[in-house]
């Protein structure tokens, strides 16, 4: 295991920081004190974890300036967009406040009718914390996918082992410090700073679940992993999300839409759109309206205001993209923008649109994670629902057309956690955050969200 961590500026390819790693010891000792402290934070009454949490909610508004360049530093990630992700946060952590204390309250599920007004039977649910939970968190959403796992696991009363991403360390030390700021206990949250070793150390310890964000590959691994423990594994993993734009759809609507749904934080989105299927009645219209909302992204420096697209995070998937547009241009596809990196100074690849694709090509099979999208003329909505299962992965699904009901019966076809009518790449707080198959098991955010770090206790109560 790496003795530091460097952390690189996907920008201009220098050395931010080094940060010292956890070895397997230091991850031993941080789950021991987390598993002491633990009891007494899930003592404390609900009320003062709710205000600990408001607490923090405040600190990142306040911070939200100094928070947003150290996100941008260190992912590439556009200034604004940064920003706008952590004044975004907020909504998400006032959702869990709100529910809290109603989900976790006891519940009479029976009491059995007498003749006398004594009870005789009582039959009752209560909720108690998991326990020790780890948090190996992700880079491209930091603050969304990581609030979605430690707010609502401290609001429950457990004690949590934040993995940041590496990625995304430094900003993954500003959260901690905020949180302790704000009144958690450092015990309570508690950094666990490296790479794939170091997550692994991390589940070779006394835990009680873990809560990935990230990669189908490593979530298969993690999952392998905790087996043997028989503890809560939940898994947020990625997607190769569709959309589908009929032939009633309001073009305009539809290519401004799914132009920014697939590349908005260069397409480095679970929920990205990977791909596209248009109705042949409307796809010249269509693919002249997304190129031009292609061709009005502003590509530069991410520090820059109006940088729309900045670098990719990872230099390891300039590769990635690059194979998949050879091997689409090898196989017939047309290019109409992008197709390979920058030569300049960083992870920069330009955004590319593919035309003349199919299923044959990688890029319309394999996550891109990245600013590439393929376009495929369609006959009708058998060939699309098809096209659109055709995939290991079952995150999200997009259908435009003017006609609801339309839509939603296309929908019903599709197997996806997460449904769109005219709109994509969208998260709400009070919907559940879901994968089927590649796409993960269980859910973050809505009243699921919550639940998943609580377990149940059946009470039978007999006078």
């Amino acid at each position: 295991m790496a003795d530091v961590l460097s952390v690189i500026n996907p920008a201009t390819e220098q050395i931010i920081k080094d940060i010292p790693v956890n070895d397997p010891a230091a991850v031993s000792e941080k789950v021991a004190n987390a598993r002491a402290a633990q009891p007494k934070w899930a003592a404390r009454p609900i009320e003062e974890r709710i205000d600990v949490l408001k607490r923090f909610k405040h600190l990142l508004i306040e911070q939200a300036d100094t928070l947003a360049a150290r996100l941008t530093a260190e992912t590439g990630k556009p200034i604004t967009q940064a920003k706008n992700e952590i004044l975004g946060t907020p909504a998400r952590i006032d959702f869990f406040i709100d529910n809290v204390a109603r989900l976790m309250m006891t519940d009479t599920v029976y009491k059995e009718p007498t003749d006398s007004e004594e009870i005789q039977l009582e039959e009752i649910i209560s909720y108690e914390a998991l326990g020790v939970v780890a948090n190996i968190s992700a880079w491209n959403y930091p603050y969304f996918v990581g609030s979605n796992v430690f707010v609502p696991a401290l609001l429950t009363g457990n004690s949590v082992l934040y993995k940041p991403s590496e990625i995304a360390t430094m900003t993954g030390l500003a959260i901690t410090d905020l949180l302790h700021q704000a009144g958690v206990p450092s015990d309570v949250f508690s950094p666990v700073v490296g790479a794939g070793p170091t997550g692994a150390a991390l589940l070779e310890e006394d835990i009680d679940g873990v809560f990935f964000t990230g990669s189908y590959r490593t979530g298969q691994k993690i999952a392998i992993a905790a087996a043997p423990k028989l503890i809560k594994v939940q898994l947020e993993l990625g997607g190769k999300d569709p959309a589908y734009v009929c032939a009633d759809a309001d073009v305009a609507t539809a290519a401004a839409g799914l132009a920014d749904g697939a590349f908005y934080n260069n397409g480095q989105s679970c929920c990205a759109v990977e791909r596209i299927y248009v109705h042949t009645d409307v796809y010249e219209s269509f693919l002249e309206a997304f190129l031009a909302a292609v061709k009005a992204f502003t590509l530069g420096t991410p520090d820059n205001p109006d940088t729309y697209l900045g670098p990719l995070s990872r230099q390891p998937q300039l590769a990635v993209l690059t194979q998949q547009v050879d091997d689409a241009l090898s196989e017939g596809a047309t290019v109409h923008r992008g197709a390979q990196p920058l030569p300049n100074s960083g992870f920069y690849f330009p955004p590319t649109v593919l035309t003349g694709v199919t299923h044959e090509m990688s890029v319309m099979r394999e996550e891109s994670f990245g600013p590439v999208i393929g376009v495929q003329r369609v006959s009708g909505d058998d060939e699309a629902i098809t096209l659109m299962n055709d995939t290991d992965y079952g995150l999200t699904a997009a259908v435009y057309s003017s006609n609801r009901q339309h839509a939603m019966e296309i929908l019903l076809q599709v197997n996806s956690g997460s449904a769109y009518w005219n709109c994509c790449d969208r998260v709400s707080p009070r919907l559940p955050w879901t994968g089927r198959r590649h796409s993960g098991i269980g859910s973050t955010l809505s009243e699921l969200g919550i639940r998943a770090f609580l377990q149940p206790r059946g009470w039978h109560l007999r006078r």
